[in-house]
């Protein structure tokens, strides 16, 4: 069990957000597509225990790993599970009796789990499974991410190999979206998505029905409904986040629908000390910052440990009273400095916004990202998971 390391640093999430934000992602699916909420990485940094009790909507869930399936079992969830990453061939058993569904492309994988064959269910959400059990696959495809997944020309002998496994259902296919949120130009998504039809095809000749069908990601789910099949696999966009600003301009530009994506996370802290420097004073590691006036300093006990980036130092701002605070100094493991000069009536434990709302002013993860030179998925993802989550 995860011990908070501090209660002075906390993530409160919008009960309502996580939901809202799926919803608008399908609003162009037809009837009866699948919901696959991806909540890797503790949910994009968000808590993956708290953000799976607000997602009632979503008739699956991935993961990235089968520590973090088995995780969700553990919580008793009983929806479908899929498995996005590699699972070790010694605990390809494990997952099959968790009723995790397998994401595969190396053909090791399956044939350990024809040597496995089926497997007793030990908990998951096919209640009419009874005693043996098979593996449940899908077979990604590799469209020009270059990472995970079976070359096209490779596709046809592994799908034959995989429908003579005994002891396994072929139940879904996919790919993935290269280059799809950070540019205007989607004539590679277009390449990719006609390389998965050439892998479709191939599946359709083979005489295989029924698959579960997906490559829609956020982006994909917002500009290419031609892209939705009959599975969204949506991840970052549920957090109220968007892929990219280009993903944004596409979206208007192209007069697609533009979702109304609610962020889901504030991430704040309190003040430990306020204390006065005079002109010409050092602050933190490195004398990096030297006052140029007579100034009044917020100590915050948050710093690299928690998530909070180190490249943040005299760069960023947080917010407390409604107003702008500059971060002063470097920021430390477990400590950053702020310059309250010019907020008025700060005291100690006030409420300190590091990412989020306050009054009119917002710190968004797009805007941290750009002073840290990252992404909005790393700011978030990066956020200590032993920080408290609290629900509103």
């Amino acid at each position: 069990m995860l011990i908070s390391m501090s209660s002075l640093v906390w993530v409160d999430l919008d009960s309502k957000a996580p939901d809202h934000n799926l919803r608008g992602l399908s609003r162009g699916a037809k009837q009866g597509t699948l919901l696959c909420a991806v909540i890797k990485a503790n949910a994009y940094g968000h808590g993956v225990a708290e953000i799976v009790g607000i997602l009632p909507s979503a008739d699956w869930f991935a993961v990235n790993s089968i520590e973090e399936g088995l995780e969700l079992r553990a919580m008793k969830v009983e929806k479908p599970i899929l498995l996005l990453g590699y699972v070790p061939l010694k605990r390809l058993r494990e997952a099959v009796a968790a009723d995790l569904s397998l994401t595969l492309y190396n053909r090791e994988s399956l044939e350990t789990l024809a040597k496995i064959g089926p497997v007793s269910r030990t908990t998951g959400s096919r209640a009419a499974d009874v005693g043996e059990a098979p593996a449940r696959v899908h077979l990604k495809v590799e469209t020009g991410t270059g990472r995970q997944g079976i070359m096209i020309e490779d596709l046809e002998s592994f799908v034959q190999q995989l429908l003579n496994t005994k002891g396994v259902v072929f139940e879904g296919i996919s790919t993935h979206f290269s280059n799809i949120e950070d540019t205007l130009n989607h004539e590679f998504a277009e390449e990719q998505l006609s390389r998965f039809h050439d892998a479709l095809n191939i599946v359709k000749r083979l005489k295989v029905k029924n698959l579960i069908v997906h490559m829609a990601s956020t982006a994909a789910s917002i500009l290419f409904p031609k892209t939705h099949f009959n599975m969204l696999r949506a991840g970052i966009g549920i957090y109220g986040l968007w892929p990219s600003r280009e993903t944004y301009l596409s979206a208007r530009m192209g007069h697609s629908r533009v979702p109304d994506l609610k962020p889901v996370l504030s991430w704040k802290t309190k003040i430990v000390q306020i204390k006065m420097l005079p002109e010409g004073h050092y602050v933190g590691y490195g004398c990096t910052y030297r006052t140029t006036r007579p100034t009044k300093l917020a100590v915050l006990p948050v710093g690299y440990a928690d998530g909070y980036d180190r490249a943040l130092g005299n760069t960023a701002y947080v917010l407390m009273h409604g107003k702008r605070a500059p971060v002063i100094g470097r920021v430390c493991m477990n400590l950053t400095m702020v310059d309250v000069t010019d907020i008025p009536d700060v005291k100690l434990e006030d409420d300190v916004v590091l990412l989020g709302m306050d009054g009119d002013e917002t710190i968004s993860a797009e805007l941290m990202a750009s002073w840290a030179g990252t992404i909005n998925y790393e700011i978030v993802t990066r956020i200590s998971p032993i920080i408290q989550r609290r629900v509103k």
